[in-house]
């Protein structure tokens, strides 16, 4: 009878531990990062892509991608593995995109309101910093269409 009570609480118990959160063996540190766009001075009113672009040498063996969607009053958090969890330490800069979402297809398509000048890493001004263990805020940044 004892047995029995051991063997169910191993059961129970190993299922349990086996559903842990374990850190995935390549998943980097990532630290806050959030900021807020304007479109000619106004907030954009609908989503606008941003995607973060890593300066430094890229990492080819465990690389990441990060990015975010703002909401319509143009707030966003980057993102690396999970929403708003942030980004890897580095240098960065940022691209957008301000297309038309079609629930068809559930992608962004159309011609680009911010008229390309903003989706080339090349061509970004916006480039920042992120540090280890500190919240990185990137303000307001001004974007404009015209």
């Amino acid at each position: 009878m004892k047995l029995l009570k051991i063997l169910s609480l191993c059961w129970i118990t190993f299922p349990l531990l086996s559903c842990s959160s374990v850190e995935e063996p390549y998943t980097k540190k990532t630290f806050p990062v959030k900021g807020q766009i304007t479109v000619d001075g106004k907030e954009p009113g609908s989503t606008v892509q941003v995607m973060c672009h890593n300066l430094g040498e890229a990492d080819t063996k465990h690389p990441t991608i990060s990015g975010s969607k703002t909401d319509d009053d143009g707030s966003f958090e980057l993102s690396t593995y999970t929403t708003g969890d942030g980004i890897p330490v580095g240098d960065y800069t940022l691209t957008f995109q301000w297309k038309k979402y079609n629930s068809m297809s559930r992608g962004y398509s159309g011609p680009d309101k911010l008229k390309k000048r903003y989706d080339k890493p090349e061509n970004s001004k916006i480039k920042f910093s992120v540090v280890e263990g500190e919240p990185t805020d990137l303000g307001v940044i001004e974007l404009t269409t015209k």
